[in-house]
């Protein structure tokens, strides 16, 4: 599946994975300072977003699909060589998932604001709260009316969770149009997804940054407690007053992380 990308800069590469529900321009900030810092930036659509191929059916966007088309584009682009490879909720998931798929393809990992998927499952056991933070997960599984809501309440919803401008907002707005229910089968495949990742999982080798926004309103800071079980070489840096969508909110901090880790 040929994944539709942006790319800045000429030199090491780093492919940066996007969530729900953005495409490829969440990572507008740090292309061009990852390119200024002498890296080639990659920021791709993943399937069902932007300009990428769009699957009708919800069994195309089982995890194992998803982190396939990104091992192809990094063998495409750089002949199997590893890579920095920075991931934002639904893309740090895939990118947790291709760092125990294919170690060897990575050389660094960036994680924003998304704990290891073994670190949510304890979390989900251990705390209430953070069952009731994911419950939105099983509302988007229901068929029609997450397009609805996303329809009636997209706008409200990045006003809230992020420093966007109404300018970016429309952005957003018009790349939803058509593509609302491909994005939203991520969720509904989530069943199969975790069969799979039970399958993959394994302590991850790989040296980790995790960037971790103090407000961010889906999962709690402790799941990252006692992290080094799941992950053995682990650097977490915190960003004060920063929510969910660190990339954006705290854009040149976290273009300045990203470019120092991956150095």
């Amino acid at each position: 599946m040929k994944l539709h990308y942006d790319s800045e800069g000429d030199g090491p590469l780093v492919v940066l994975l996007h969530g729900f529900p953005e495409y490829r321009v969440s990572w507008k900030r740090q292309l061009p300072a990852l390119a200024a810092a002498g890296f080639r930036a990659v920021a791709p659509d993943l399937r069902g977003y932007g300009d990428s191929p769009k699957p009708r059916d919800v069994d195309s966007y089982r995890m194992s699909l998803i982190v396939g088309d990104v091992v192809e584009l990094i063998e495409s682009l750089n002949g199997g060589k590893p890579i920095v490879l920075v991931g934002h909720d639904w893309g740090a998931i895939v990118a947790w998932s291709l760092a125990m798929m294919r170690p060897d393809l990575l050389r660094k990992l960036v994680i924003i604001n998304v704990p290891p998927p073994a670190a949510i499952a304890r979390a989900l056991k251990r705390s209430t709260r953070q069952k009731l933070n994911v419950l939105y997960q099983l509302y988007f599984q229901m068929p029609v009316l997450p397009e609805l809501t996303m329809k009636l309440f997209g706008r409200t919803f990045f006003r809230r969770a992020g420093r966007f401008t109404p300018e970016e907002i429309d952005v957003y707005m018009r790349q939803w149009r058509g593509n609302l229910s491909p994005m939203l089968h991520y969720y509904r495949a989530m069943k199969k997804s975790r069969g799979e990742m039970r399958k993959i999982a394994k302590r991850i080798e790989t040296p980790t940054l995790i960037i971790w926004g103090e407000r961010e309103p889906v999962f709690l800071s402790s799941a990252l407690e006692d992290i080094g079980q799941w992950v053995s070489d682990v650097r977490i840096e915190r960003l004060p007053r920063i929510g969910h969508f660190a990339q954006h909110d705290a854009a040149e901090r976290v273009s300045e992380l990203i470019v120092e880790w991956a150095r």
